[in-house]
């Protein structure tokens, strides 16, 4: 799954048991900037439309809680399991998780990645409840180079 092209174009594969969406994005900004707005829970919706809340610290150990144009209504409560400051971050629930990843590939370009895995033996019985990300994570990405972008400029 991580062989595809970085532009911004979301890849769903599923299975009888999970899901997982991917996306990625080259960005003309530090990855430093990129780390700044992915961590700072409290300004996510500002830039990013496809967050309508985030409440707590983005921090490995840390509980967050995220609601969604995906399913505005719902509360997703997640833990932080892993944060590697402006490398990689996994948010996590019992059925799923995030992975944000980022690198540098040079002159002042930074490469974002993005997946979801959902499932477990119970996913057949409500995968079909669960909407599609791609246009989502495609969303996510462009708002996160758009942003990026634009305080890199302005620097």
């Amino acid at each position: 799954m991580s062989d595809f092209i970085s532009n911004g174009r979301a890849v769903t594969t599923r299975n009888i048991f999970s899901r997982e969406t991917v996306v990625r994005i080259d960005i003309l900004a530090d990855r430093g900037i990129l780390w700044a707005l992915l961590t700072n829970g409290s300004d996510l919706p500002r830039w990013n439309s496809t967050v309508i809340s985030l409440e707590g610290d983005i921090r490995k150990g840390e509980k967050i809680r995220l609601r969604s144009t995906l399913d505005p209504k719902r509360v997703f409560k997640l833990k932080v399991t892993e944060f590697e400051p402006e490398s990689a971050m996994i948010w996590g629930a019992a059925m799923g998780k995030r992975v944000f990843k980022l690198k540098t590939l040079g002159n002042g370009t930074t490469n974002f990645f993005m997946s979801e895995k959902i499932g477990g033996p119970l996913f057949p019985l409500f995968s079909g409840m669960i909407p599609p990300f791609d246009e989502s994570f495609e969303q996510f990405a462009k708002d996160l180079k758009k942003e990026s972008e634009l305080i890199q400029n302005a620097n």
